[in-house]
């Protein structure tokens, strides 16, 4: 039995990362955008369905249209959302609170040691540094000999203090002949790449707009990891642990769906517990003539069991529901 994690905006919502919402907010103050006042109404217009990766969506397909109608701004929202990640993960960095309590055996670290690899869909770089830099074999059921980014070359940061830092480093594709997940690693396929994660060419390599399945198709490191996303997902029998992915990223629904008519079996926490994909079928508000979609449809077949608790209280003293969590491995 192959055991899956997959995590969203909302794992890293525990440590204070910032959800959608919150990053919309972030944007509006950013001198990015209150110089321009295109960018400010595409966000509020966007807002409420989409966020401000449908405004960059927009944007996107303005410019490669028409590349001077819209250049100033495009970059200039690029740059906003460069800021939101440096800030969000100097914080992390500057955070000591790693854990929820002092028992080994219940914290967050050994419960990740449990799967047998990490998907994640966030770019920030809480994983790398409260995860990446630990020595996991200390810890955990599964002898690891250590965690990798499969596929990555790490460029250490030039300060002595943070040489061994992943959270500080940069990181580069390897040549996709070098694309191999180590024997005995733990492996961490961050499918849409990372704030810290660099080209060829030197620019950012990470995924956001309304593109991205196409943008993935087209850079090699990206489309490994989407395969062996599908392929861990499709080899049965699996089971998917899904924590703070609100399932609205169609490209990742399809892997999940296509995996779930094979057997794969779903876990998810999220405040919506069973309920999230029902909270994104807008037939379902009051008045409307209801209509069940797709993704309800692979809850309904695959879900066998959710938590609408935050991590800290799962693995910070809720026994009942620790235990709850933990059925996952058993089922």
């Amino acid at each position: 039995m192959a055991d899956l994690l997959l995590l969203g905006a909302g794992f890293s919502r525990n440590w204070g990362g910032w959800l959608a919402t919150e990053a919309f907010e972030y944007l509006l103050g950013c001198p990015e955008v209150t110089s321009n006042p295109r960018l400010g109404e595409l966000l509020w217009r966007h807002q409420p369905q989409g966020g401000f990766e449908a405004a960059l969506a927009e944007l996107q397909g303005e410019y490669s249209r028409n590349p001077r109608s819209c250049e100033a701004a495009l970059m200039g929202l690029q740059a906003a959302v460069s800021g939101m990640f440096a800030d969000m993960n100097g914080a992390f960095m500057e955070s000591t609170q790693q854990t929820f309590q002092n028992c080994v055996e219940h914290t967050v670290g050994t419960f990740l040691t449990r799967f047998d690899a990490i998907f994640t869909l966030n770019q920030d770089v809480l994983l790398e540094h409260f995860y990446g830099n630990d020595n996991i074999t200390l810890t955990g059921k599964k002898q690891w000999a250590g965690a990798q980014l499969p596929g990555m070359q790490r460029v250490p940061a030039q300060e002595p203090m943070h040489h061994d830092s992943w959270a500080r480093s940069t990181w580069n594709p390897l040549p996709q002949e070098a694309f191999k997940v180590d024997p005995g690693c733990q492996p961490i396929f961050k499918l849409h790449g990372s704030s810290n994660w660099a080209r060829a060419d030197g620019s950012r390599l990470l995924i956001m707009g309304g593109q991205k399945a196409r943008e993935i198709g087209q850079t090699p490191i990206l489309n490994w990891y989407a395969d062996e996303f599908e392929k861990s997902l499709s080899a049965q029998p699996s089971r998917l642990m899904v924590i703070g992915y609100g399932f609205r990223d169609d490209h990742i629904n399809a892997v999940i769906g296509r995996a779930s008519e094979q057997g794969l079996k779903l876990f998810v926490i999220c405040p919506e517990g069973a309920d999230v994909a029902r909270r994104l079928n807008s037939t379902r508000e009051r008045g409307a003539i209801s209509a069940s979609t797709p993704l309800e449809g692979i809850l309904e077949r695959s879900l066998i069991g959710a938590s609408r608790r935050q991590l800290r209280d799962i693995f910070g003293g809720d026994t009942a529901e620790h235990n709850k969590v933990m059925r996952f491995f058993e089922a």
